[in-house]
């Protein structure tokens, strides 16, 4: 009986694909390596060629802002440099914040005037306290009314809007 694989010449049946056959590499037809090969030398000439040529215009560039200096714009010619609209950025926030509450601070803790044509001033924040508590709050004169109003519907709204009526 013949055995269609020797496994006598291999060790396993595995070890046959260990071996490449004879005639077998790679197809010939598939690519020629000749064109590949000048394919990439153009590509490398033109991306020398591309870089030196950009080299000569940013140098050609920078030599003309040299010699030309800094251009401003025709109609800021006059004018000196100004600052944009406010809010601008803050520079140091933190010594901003500080200095706003130390402000914050002298307003409730100090007497002075706010508004000194109209006599308006600022007291102590412990002083306007004790003063509320002692004076109390002010509120309006008592409403005379001979008789009080009375709210109904009228007759044409069915209730949608109410108008008074004394009676």
């Amino acid at each position: 009986m013949a055995d269609h694989h020797d496994h006598a010449a291999h060790g396993s049946p595995d070890d046959m694909y260990a071996v490449t056959p004879p005639g077998a590499g790679y197809e010939h037809t598939d690519a020629h390596t000749w064109i590949i090969i000048k394919f990439l030398a153009w590509l490398l000439v033109s991306a020398l060629l591309i870089h030196a040529g950009l080299g000569v215009l940013y140098q050609m560039m920078i030599d003309r802002a040299i010699e030309v200096g800094e251009q401003r714009y025709p109609l800021a010619e006059g004018q000196e440099q100004r600052l944009p609209p406010a809010p601008r950025l803050q520079q140091f926030p933190h010594s901003e914040l500080y200095q706003f509450r130390v402000g914050e601070d002298q307003l409730l803790h100090n007497y002075g005037w706010m508004n000194r044509e109209g006599g308006v001033v600022h007291i102590p924040i412990d002083e306007a306290m004790r003063l509320l508590v002692e004076r109390g709050l002010p509120s309006r004169a008592a409403e005379t009314a001979a008789t009080p109003a009375v709210v109904t519907p009228p007759d044409s709204s069915s209730g949608r809007t109410m108008e008074q009526r004394r009676q």
